[in-house]
């Protein structure tokens, strides 16, 4: 497997200040992103995690992470850029509050779509085949054991569905263990990974051209509209796995083969107290230990009362956990985590990667 030597090509963090602005530009992505994922840091009102995508399009609205709604076309975004996005034209706080802090994540797909016919269900496809990474859209068509193409060449290791169509309110359903279509754990709760459940995925996992479908509407309705986003691992840029919790401050290590950039983390074991997922990357101030935290469930700002404070550190060839019985290190418990590099752990130059 050929090793990506430069991450930042194709996944970046930006932090911008909201200024209160119409048509906002966030610049500094570096490529013009498909897929951005924004969410406010600081201020006194918390605001959803809000997603688009270039396959439906900057104006079909915002999609939120930890909410069931459906797509929200009062909030889209203006346009992608070559080097970031325009935000909305009228500006609203959620994205450009005057004064507040946001993190934005973005990853690069094709910058252009293609029908796929791979699968049972025809799909547009947005898919970057270096990254292993695509963007796909479909319209379920309620049978179980349906296949939609997905276009990466590779089987990808996560798969994420939301249903999109307005007036229908479903959950963000993730497959569970990755690299697997055994179950389900939902991007927008609190719960546990589920048991062997053939309603999302019908007990298949995906393969190299193909996701295969249950029948449950969240991922498979015959009058519903979806997008789905796939992740294959590539050496030098993504990991997707699990770890088990020990505890304690000198916290379990994952090794990635790389310095990461952003890495989200998720209990899936137990649905207790404390068992968001939390975010963490490389640009938010705080070095090693990294202490800023955002849930991906939540509306919270940073480090909110209900994910608490979380630590964690970035090495040169993957991430250690470092609270004491914290959200990602409960003793015994066992967390699923997807992992993107900022670089790799040793370059085309042979020059190796260093911790934060």
């Amino acid at each position: 497997m050929a090793q990506i030597n430069k991450p930042t090509d194709y996944f970046n963090t930006v932090l911008y200040t909201g200024d209160g602005t119409n048509s906002r530009a966030v610049t500094g992505v570096g490529f013009q992103p498909d897929f951005s994922w924004l969410k406010n840091r600081t201020g006194a009102t918390a605001y959803h995690h809000q997603t688009f995508d270039s396959v439906r399009g900057a104006s079909a609205g915002a999609l939120y992470t930890s909410l069931d709604n459906a797509e929200d076309t009062v909030y889209p975004i203006s346009s992608f850029d070559s080097d970031g996005i325009t935000l909305r034209a009228t500006s609203h706080d959620s994205q450009n509050a005057s004064g507040y802090t946001f993190a934005s994540w973005h990853w690069l797909a094709s910058n252009s779509t293609a029908s796929n016919t791979d699968g049972d269900i025809a799909s547009s496809v947005s898919a970057n085949t270096t990254s292993g990474f695509s963007i796909v859209s479909y319209t379920g068509n309620g049978t179980g054991g349906a296949t939609v193409g997905h276009g990466l060449g590779v089987a990808p290791k996560a798969v994420i569905v939301k249903a999109r169509t307005t007036g229908n309110t479903q959950n963000w359903f993730v497959n569970y263990p990755f690299g697997t279509g055994d179950g389900y754990i939902m991007l927008n709760k609190t719960n546990a990974g589920s048991g062997a459940d053939n309603t999302v995925w019908n007990s298949t996992a995906p393969n190299a051209s193909t996701v295969t479908l249950g029948t449950t509407s969240g991922v498979n309705d015959a009058s519903y509209n979806y997008i789905m986003y796939c992740f294959a691992e590539k050496k030098g840029f993504s990991k997707f796995g699990s770890y088990t919790g020990n505890g304690n401050a000198d916290g379990t290590f994952v090794y990635t083969g790389f310095k990461p950039a952003f890495v989200m983390t998720k209990c899936s074991s137990t649905s207790s107290t404390y068992t968001n997922w939390g975010m963490f990357d490389s640009k938010r101030p705080g070095y090693n230990q990294i202490d800023k935290v955002l849930g991906a469930d939540l509306s919270d700002s940073e480090n909110g009362s209900t994910i608490g404070t979380q630590y964690m550190d970035f090495l040169s060839n993957g991430f250690k956990c470092r609270n004491n019985g914290s959200p990602h290190n409960i003793s015994g418990a066992t967390y699923i985590y997807m992992a993107f590099a900022s670089e790799p752990l040793v370059g085309s130059n042979n020059v190796c990667a260093t911790a934060r």
